[in-house]
This record gives structure tokens, sequence and C-alpha cells, in this order.
């Protein structure tokens, strides 16, 4: 992190931490036309080659394919629903329901010390697939303090995404 202390504008109480691999989801360009969606296409493969580690009525879990961590979860409508706010009733209570068992799967397999949730919702917000809703449930442990990222450019994923959704797909409840 950088202190706004030695700039030169007025400083200010914010510390800077530089994030410059984000860029490419800023720099992308237009999103994915939506038969090409991968949200849209996830579902129509298996759930090995497609990273689903659950599959519920309106809505589907898989594993985000650009990990910030490992166990780096998505939840995603079945429809093509670019905003939240366009979400029925039934995919924002099923998102919530499927939120809440994949943070219980994560404790049990990735024995996690907390999480990031959230949505980023239109490009501007930095939505990576602005055009398909989708939460993110990010796993945190309290020792992580890798700063390859920061340094060298490098993010270290110490599983293989295949093995994590197979030991969350296994983990998961089965009604």
């Amino acid at each position: 992190m950088e202190s706004s202390v030695d700039f030169a504008a007025v400083p200010d109480a914010f510390q800077r931490l530089w994030t410059p691999h984000r860029l490419v989801y800023i720099t992308a360009g237009p999103q994915p036309h939506a038969d090409e969606c991968p949200f849209c296409v996830a579902p129509s493969l298996s759930d090995e080659k497609a990273l689903i580690v659950a599959r519920g009525e309106t809505c589907f879990v898989l594993l985000n394919l650009f990990p910030y961590n490992a166990g780096h979860l998505l939840v995603c409508p079945y429809r093509h629903v670019a905003s939240y706010d366009d979400a029925t009733g039934e995919e924002v209570a099923e998102m919530g329901a499927l939120t809440q068992t994949a943070m219980r799967v994560l404790r049990a397999t990735a024995n996690c010390d907390g999480f990031n949730l959230g949505m980023n919702q239109g490009g501007i917000a930095g939505a990576g697939i602005a055009e398909h809703l989708h939460q993110h449930i990010v796993p945190r442990w309290a020792q992580d303090s890798n700063f390859f990222p920061i340094i060298a450019g490098t993010k270290a994923m110490p599983r293989l995404l295949g093995d994590v959704r197979a030991e969350v797909a296994e983990s998961w409840p089965h009604p």
C-alpha cells in the first residue's frame, strides 16, 4: 500500500493498493454477445468442463476461471439478465440460498476464516462480464499474506481448479 502523504497533489487519508492486473477487465473491450456469454454456455457443458459445483432451479454455482483465491465461486442465474434489480424474486432467493450453502461448504472444505461477497453491477463498476448477473464468493484466510500479485504480478494458487471443483461438488449437500 502507498500513503498519499508524499503525492504531488493535496494529501488525503486514503492509502492506495495498486492492482494493475485488473486492467485486463477494464480494457477488454465490448462484452461478449449473449450467444457467447460464458455463463449462458456453462450449463450446457459437463459440470467438470464448466467448473460447475451445484445446479439449482433458477441458478447455478461454478468456480471462477480467474480466481482471486482458491475456491472463488460465482452464483449465476441461468437466465441472461444483467442487473440484480431485473432478477426475479425466485432468482434472488435462490442466489441467496446458494450463497449460504457455498459459504458452509467452503468453511468445511477450505477451512477459510471469512469471505468477500459481492456483485459488480455494470462495466463501470468492474464487472468482467457485465451482461450476466453473478455474485462472487471469495474465501479468505487470516494467515493469507500473499503479496505476489502486487510485487511480482503473479497470483499463487495452491490448488488446481479441477481439484477444488471436485472437492466442493462432492461436499455440496444434495436434497
